[in-house]
């Protein structure tokens, strides 16, 4: 099967005063049967928050939440008790389980970019839990997010591994993922050369036994995440 592209342009998009969010998949009020996530991921949302706004205290179960965050910094309170600085370089990853109450609120002097991501777990009805951690990203891939939480990487309630890479235009970036799983890239900056040209927010999904394809960054360099699902 060819791998499956998400052009930047062809998101689905949500405008306030104060958000500018891109959706890769269906999201709220948007929907499309054939964009409803790519297997157990559901959702990848590019948003940027103006100063002092944000989301107010809004409910979610059953589901892994994963933010990154890109730019600027995010105030986060829930009903779990934390009330929490996300700042760039840092990821967030909260477990709704049962169910969770949070915010999300720009509290910094400038706008902020973050991604957040959805993925459903693999089993429902699990207690709620928070873990945040900053990460500092070396030459080649991060691992941000692991089954077995390996070196600095987090768990989440479902085998998927997580990285994001951040190199110089030309650098090739070996295949981390072992090629057995469906895989997802996401572009946040810059872009791709190989194995196609990506640009800022193009997804490509890869489904599971296609040969690893080789990675080039672009003429810009490239900032993106790679998903391992299972």
């Amino acid at each position: 099967m060819p791998p499956l592209l998400r052009p930047a342009a062809e998101r689905f998009h949500s405008q306030l005063d104060w958000l500018d969010s891109r959706h890769s998949f269906s999201f709220s009020s948007h929907y499309d049967p054939a964009w409803m996530g790519f297997g157990p991921l559901r959702v990848i949302n590019d948003d940027v928050i103006a100063a002092g706004k944000g989301f107010g205290m809004h409910p979610h179960r059953d589901m892994e939440i994963i933010t990154v965050m890109i730019e600027g910094e995010l105030h986060h309170r829930d009903s779990m008790g934390h009330a929490e600085v996300l700042r760039a370089g840092e990821v967030q990853r909260m477990s709704a389980g049962t169910g969770v109450v949070h915010s999300e609120v720009n509290g910094g002097a400038a706008p902020c970019r973050l991604l957040q991501i959805w993925i459903e777990p693999a089993t429902a009805g699990i207690a709620p839990a928070y873990e945040q951690k900053p990460f500092a990203l070396q030459q080649g891939w991060t691992a941000l997010i692991d089954p077995e939480a390996a070196g600095e990487a987090m768990a989440i309630h479902r085998p998927v591994r997580l990285w994001r890479a951040q190199v110089e235009a030309g650098t090739q970036l070996p295949w981390p993922a072992s090629g057995s799983c469906a895989s997802w890239i996401q572009i946040i900056n810059g872009g791709l050369a190989a194995p196609q040209p990506l640009c800022r927010g193009d997804g490509l999904g890869l489904s599971a036994g296609e040969a690893p394809p080789s990675l080039e960054a672009g003429a810009e360099g490239v900032d993106l995440l790679l998903f391992e699902l299972r």
